[in-house]
C-alpha cells in the first residue's frame, strides 16, 4: 500500500494517510457498533419456565357444563377425545414461548363482555370470532390456535373454577411433565394451578365426554364471568 509508507513522502501524501486511517478507523467503529446492534437485536430474552410442579387431583366423573354439551353439540369435532393423544405434553422453551404468546395475543385481542351482553343468554360458549366473548369463548380460542399448532387437544382441558370473587370462571388446563397450568383472560401470566388462587372444580375428561370432578370442588351454574 501507497500509504503505509510514511518516511521520506511528500506532504500531499502524508495529509492523504492520515485522511485514510481516520476514515478506517471510523468504519472499523461503525462496523464494531452494527455488529453489537445486531447482536443486541437478535438476542432472545431468557425463557424461564416454571419450576416442575403438580398434577391437579381428580376424582369422580361429573356433570358437564350444560353451554358446553350445547357447544359440542353444535361442534361435535371441537369436544371429542383422540385416545392415540398423549395426556401431557413436555414443557420445552419452544413450548413455553408458544403458550405465553398465545396467551398473550388472544388476552389482548379479545374484548370481554358478558354472555347476555353477547348472546342474550345467561350461558353460552363459543368462538369469538367477532372480537368479543368471555372467559369460556377466550379459552376455546386459544385451544383452537394451540391445536392448530401441533399442540395435542387431549392436554388442553377447559376448566371450572372459583374465583376470587367466588364466581363460576373457566380457564385453560396445560397439562405438562412439569405440572398443570393455567391460561387465564385475567392474567397474561401463565401460573402452575396451585398459584392462581382458584378453587378447582372440574375440566373435561380425557378419555371420553364425561367430565372429571377436582378436589372435590362444588360445581357452579354457569361460568358467564368475564
Amino acid at each position: 500500500m501507497r500509504y503505509a509508507v510514511w518516511d521520506g513522502g511528500s506532504a500531499v501524501v502524508r495529509v492523504s494517510a492520515r485522511r485514510h486511517l481516520r476514515r478506517a478507523a471510523h468504519l472499523s467503529i461503525v462496523g464494531a457498533t452494527l455488529l453489537l446492534g445486531g447482536a443486541t437485536t437478535q438476542a432472545r430474552p431468557s425463557i424461564h419456565r416454571p419450576e416442575i410442579g403438580t398434577p391437579v387431583e381428580y376424582g369422580q366423573p361429573a356433570r358437564p357444563v350444560a353451554a358446553w354439551s350445547d357447544f359440542c353439540a353444535r361442534m361435535p369435532g371441537e369436544c371429542t377425545v383422540d385416545p392415540s393423544e398423549p395426556t401431557q405434553i413436555v414443557l420445552t422453551s419452544s413450548v413455553w414461548r408458544l403458550l405465553s404468546s398465545i396467551n398473550r395475543r388472544v388476552n389482548q385481542r379479545i374484548k370481554p363482555v358478558t354472555d347476555m351482553a353477547h348472546w342474550g343468554v345467561v350461558d353460552r360458549w363459543d368462538y369469538p370470532d367477532d372480537g368479543f366473548g368471555d372467559c369460556e369463548d377466550i379459552q376455546l380460542l386459544k385451544r383452537r390456535m394451540l391445536v392448530e399448532r401441533h399442540v395435542p387437544r387431549r392436554a388442553l382441558r377447559l376448566t371450572v373454577v372459583i374465583d376470587e370473587i367466588g364466581e363460576g370462571h373457566a380457564v385453560l388446563m396445560v397439562r405438562t411433565d412439569r405440572g398443570d397450568l393455567i391460561l387465564d383472560n385475567k392474567t397474561n401470566t401463565i401460573l402452575p394451578w396451585q398459584r392462581t388462587g382458584y378453587s378447582f372444580v372440574k375440566r373435561e375428561g380425557q378419555d371420553g365426554m364425561a367430565w372429571v370432578s377436582l378436589n372435590n370442588g362444588v360445581s357452579p351454574s354457569t361460568t358467564a364471568n368475564r
